[in-house]
């Protein structure tokens, strides 16, 4: 996902400071970690009051939750978008380009993909019932996923859906914790990666 900039000083449109702070948290968390995030800071680097994000934001935590909502939307359209850029190849292929672009996101988006599952939010924070909605949406999708692949015969099915869905996904978290925690630092072996993921989620006779 290509990250944009927070417009400058003063430079945004009334009615768009709440997607002005949501960027530029971002960029913020994204340069520095969570820990450089504040809402003083915020309001800083947006160039607005040090009151005025408090507006959109009740605090820090709520703060974390809408960036790591927006992490869902986007990692979800971008997962979208590009199932429809493969619709004409097989459903193996298709799966193939879903897993990458997870992982892809979560490499290229460590810090947001952080939030989004980190203790940060769900055991030392409180996540907001927006953020459980769109975490719980993601899941699903994934879960649809899994449901498929076994009705097509292209994922064992000897398990539940939703057992397999949960340890698959627990697989892809993994492999995307171990390079954002640069356990793994050579990246330019991250394609033979996902496909060895793909290669052993899915039957190989398929």
């Amino acid at each position: 996902m290509t990250k944009t900039k927070a417009p400058a000083n003063n430079q945004y449109h009334h009615g768009d400071l709440y997607q002005s702070l949501l960027t530029a948290a971002v960029d913020m968390i994204s340069e520095g970690g969570v820990a450089t995030l504040s809402m003083r800071k915020l309001a800083d680097k947006v160039g607005v009051s040090r009151t005025a994000p408090y507006h959109h934001f009740k605090d820090k935590n709520e703060l974390l939750c809408a960036i790591a909502e927006q992490g869902f939307t986007h990692q979800e359209t971008t997962a979208g978008r590009l199932r429809q850029q493969v619709a004409g190849q097989s459903l193996r292929q298709q799966f193939e380009v879903y897993v990458s672009s997870y992982i892809s996101f979560a490499h290229e988006n460590s810090e947001q993909y952080d939030l989004m599952f980190g203790r940060e939010i769900w055991k030392n924070g409180s996540p907001t019932a927006n953020l459980k909605t769109v975490s719980r949406q993601s899941f699903q999708r994934w879960l649809e996923w899994i449901e498929l692949l076994q009705q097509q015969g292209i994922m064992p099915d000897q398990d539940s859906a939703l057992r397999v869905a949960q340890v698959s996904w627990a697989t892809l978290h993994g492999l995307c914790r171990l390079l954002n925690d640069g356990i793994y630092t050579d990246t330019s072996n991250l394609s033979e990666m996902t496909q060895s993921a793909v290669n052993m989620l899915l039957k190989s006779d398929q």
